[in-house]
């Protein structure tokens, strides 16, 4: 299943998005609406997805 917002495919367990509490997106626009509603910057929202990509990484390489 792709996400409706980015067109990517979602991996695993989707996110529900936070403006209809219905729609399935992926972990990474979850992630995104989240820091949206607390006003994060996109630099920072960008930031925050890197560090988390980079956490997977270093998991999956162990």
């Amino acid at each position: 299943m792709k996400c409706p917002k980015c067109k990517k495919e979602i991996e695993g367990v989707p996110a529900i998005s936070r403006y209809d509490n219905k729609t399935q997106i992926c972990a990474d626009c979850g992630t995104r609406e989240a820091l949206e509603i607390i006003g994060e910057s996109s630099a920072v929202i960008e930031n925050v997805i890197d560090k988390i990509h980079g956490i997977k990484d270093t998991i999956r390489t162990k």
